[in-house]
C-alpha cells in the first residue's frame, strides 16, 4: 500500500451518506467553495478527477465538488502534521457542519475502528529485503492499512483497500479540477 490522501470533508450529517446521494457536480457552486477557501488565490480550471484519484492531486491542483449537504477537496496543502495546523479558515468553514481531514495519520485515543489494529488483531504482512535481518516489525499492524480504514469509516470508501460490498463507488464520484495559484500581495488587494 501507498496510498496517499490530503481530503477536506464538509457535511451536513454522515458523509459516506451524503456521498451515496451525490450526482454530478455543479462548476458554479464549486467554483464558489473555491473561492471561500482558498482566499487570495486565482484559479483555472483544468480536467477533473474521480473522487478515488483525487484526494492527492499534484502539488498545484486541487480536485473539488460542492453539493447539497457535502463539499470535497483533495489538496496536498491539507496534507498537514498535526489537525491543529490547518489554517483557521478552512475550519472555520465548517460552522455548524461536519468537518472531516484526512491525511492518513492519527494522533488522537483510538477511534472505534483503529482498536483492531492497536489490538494486534491485524497485523502488518512485511516482507524483509533480501540480505536483511527479519527485524519484527515495530507496530502491530500496518499505519497506512489504519489509513485506509480510517478513510473507510470517516467518508465510506477506500482506495487501495479491499471494497466492501456497502463502500461508496468512489470511481462514480466526479470532482472538477482547479489549478490552484497564491497571489501576491499587491494583486490581492487590489
Amino acid at each position: 500500500m501507498g496510498a496517499k490522501t490530503g481530503l477536506l470533508v464538509y457535511a451536513e450529517g454522515e458523509v459516506p451518506g451524503l456521498l451515496r446521494q451525490v450526482g454530478a457536480p455543479d462548476l458554479g457552486r464549486t467554483s464558489e467553495m473555491m473561492r471561500r477557501l482558498y482566499p487570495g488565490c486565482e484559479f483555472e480550471p483544468c480536467e477533473g478527477a474521480q473522487l478515488w484519484d483525487g484526494v492527492y492531486p499534484q502539488q498545484g491542483t486541487a480536485y473539488a465538488a460542492s453539493w447539497p449537504g457535502v463539499e470535497v477537496v483533495g489538496d496536498q496543502r491539507v496534507m498537514i502534521d498535526l489537525p491543529s495546523q490547518l489554517p483557521e479558515h478552512l475550519v472555520a468553514a465548517s460552522a455548524g457542519r461536519r468537518l472531516v481531514l484526512h491525511a492518513m495519520h492519527s494522533v488522537v485515543d483510538p477511534l472505534a475502528f483503529e482498536r483492531p489494529y492497536w489490538a494486534g488483531e491485524r497485523p502488518a504482512d512485511v516482507i524483509p529485503w533480501p540480505d536483511e535481518d527479519d527485524e519484527p516489525y515495530p507496530l502491530p499492524f500496518h499505519p497506512l492499512e489504519l489509513g485506509e480504514e480510517a478513510l473507510r469509516a470517516l467518508c465510506g470508501f477506500v482506495i487501495e483497500g479491499h471494497p466492501e460490498p456497502d463502500d461508496i463507488d468512489a470511481s462514480a464520484v466526479w470532482l472538477h479540477g482547479f489549478r490552484v495559484t497564491q497571489l501576491a500581495a499587491g494583486r490581492a488587494a487590489s
